[in-house]
């Protein structure tokens, strides 16, 4: 999903060498807010994390400060370079602070998954993973060499937070984790899961497309048309099982809709591509670089990762390209792309996890629609009470008018966010502060 603007680069692949202790590297800031390093999750496959420690904990015996597990979409796109400083970190592309940083609310945990993203990297491209479950059991791999060993971790819950295809890596890694965690294997209390924008239904999703755009005026009838035929094509591919072809088909849909619609921007309906200010930051890469601020960043987020906190880590190896092997991940992904992920949803509500999904209005990737559609398909047994609750408005101090909706019931929690395409936590970052806050149920969210 957000493999648009990732910039990719050929790196070499002789790399084993580089790496110190075998199976864990790990580095510490000298205050000990900051943590990162490398698991050796299968041999040769080596998966990179880095966690903050917030500033702003507060101890509550009965209220655990979480940690939040961030998960980026792609696949192959880098929450240790988008989600952190893009979206949620303490420093923004500029390495200047960001006031609206997830960290008032939790410690956060970037993960670059599947190996191959960003740090993240495999010394053969046959061992990159191709499915969501594969991708799952080096994540708890994973989890196991960070909490196993570490008796401060296990005392906080972890919520994974997913956007976009990391949503599907979300319900997977949940699952595969509780596995863990049942047998003795893992130390860890998983608090819940948050699905954003989340790419859980593929069928459901180009659906929507077709009629969310003519009623914005950005398809006329010929191209809606033309939308909803390719889109039945893609159905009765999922049916007979040919996730492949549905993926190219997918991206037949995607470029017929840009050719209709002017170029509208996939994750904005408002925009026209390239405008979305999280896409912007890596589109005008160039004019960005020659640029110099405070806080001692470009703005340019390929130029930072490779420059500045690849300098910064010092564990990252001289061969490795942030991002150099994105583009053979979202390949490898190609016969699993499209499968639906409705039933992880469902076995996760049954077991009793706390579910929250979150939807921007204005996203279309994603697109609210085709959220709203696969909800309905699922078969767990408090579903239809949750669809007749009443929503809750969301509202921020010093900011005019309706931020979100919400509504709950039992374990289930939906959030349609108003005013924000696929990126919430960026075009919404008060309301994506508040929703944290409640899903999290972090001591901050009373402060």
């Amino acid at each position: 999903m957000e493999k648009l603007g990732i910039v990719v680069l050929v790196c070499t692949l002789v790399l084993a060498h580089h790496l110190v202790n075998g199976a864990f590297t790990q580095r510490r800031s000298e205050d000990g807010s900051e943590e990162w390093g490398y698991v050796q999750v299968r041999p040769k496959a080596h998966m990179f994390w880095w966690l903050y420690r917030s500033p702003y904990r507060i101890e509550n015996p009965s209220k655990p400060w979480p940690i939040v597990l961030w998960l980026q979409g792609g696949p192959g796109a880098s929450g240790v370079g988008i989600g952190n400083f893009e979206e949620i970190g303490p420093l923004d592309t500029y390495l200047n602070p960001r006031n609206s940083t997830w960290l008032l609310k939790a410690d956060l945990l970037f993960v670059d998954n599947p190996v191959g993203t960003g740090y993240s990297f495999v010394e053969d491209l046959q061992l990159i993973p191709k499915t969501d479950e594969e991708a799952a059991i080096d994540l708890t791999t994973l989890l196991k060499e960070l909490f196993n060993r570490n008796q401060t971790l296990q005392k906080s819950p972890v919520y994974i937070i997913a956007e976009s295809y990391g949503g599907r890596f979300g319900v997977t890694l949940a699952l595969s984790a509780l596995k863990a965690i049942e047998a003795g294997k893992l130390k860890l209390k998983l608090g819940g899961v948050g699905l954003g924008n989340s790419w859980i239904s593929p069928e459901d999703y180009v659906f929507a497309w077709g009629p969310l755009l003519k009623d914005v005026s950005r398809l006329d009838n010929t191209g809606f048309q033309k939308s909803n035929s390719i889109a039945k094509k893609i159905k009765e591919q999922i049916a007979n099982g040919e996730y492949s072809a549905a993926t190219d088909s997918w991206s037949e849909l995607e470029t017929l809709i840009s050719y209709r619609s002017n170029k509208v921007d996939f994750y904005n309906f408002l925009l026209d591509s390239g405008m979305d200010p999280v896409a912007t930051m890596r589109q005008y890469s160039t004019y960005l670089s020659s640029l110099r601020t405070p806080g001692g960043g470009t703005g340019d987020l390929d130029t930072l990762m490779n420059g500045p906190v690849k300098k910064k880590l010092k564990i990252i190896p001289k061969d490795v390209t942030w991002g150099g092997q994105s583009d053979d991940v979202f390949s490898a992904f190609q016969g699993d792309f499209m499968r639906p992920r409705i039933n992880e949803v469902d076995e996760l509500l049954a077991k009793g996890i706390n579910v929250t999904i979150y939807s921007g209005q204005l996203d279309i990737i994603c697109a609210t629609k085709g959220t709203e559609r696969w909800l309905e398909k699922l078969k767990w047994e408090g579903l239809q009470e949750f669809l007749t609750m009443d929503r809750t408005p969301i509202l921020c101090e010093n900011v005019r008018g309706t931020r979100a909706f919400t509504a709950s019931y039992k374990n289930l929690h939906l959030y349609w966010v108003l005013g924000s395409g696929h990126f919430v936590p960026v075009d919404q970052p008060c309301a994506a502060l508040k929703m944290l806050g409640e899903i999290t149920e972090s001591p901050a969210a009373d402060s």
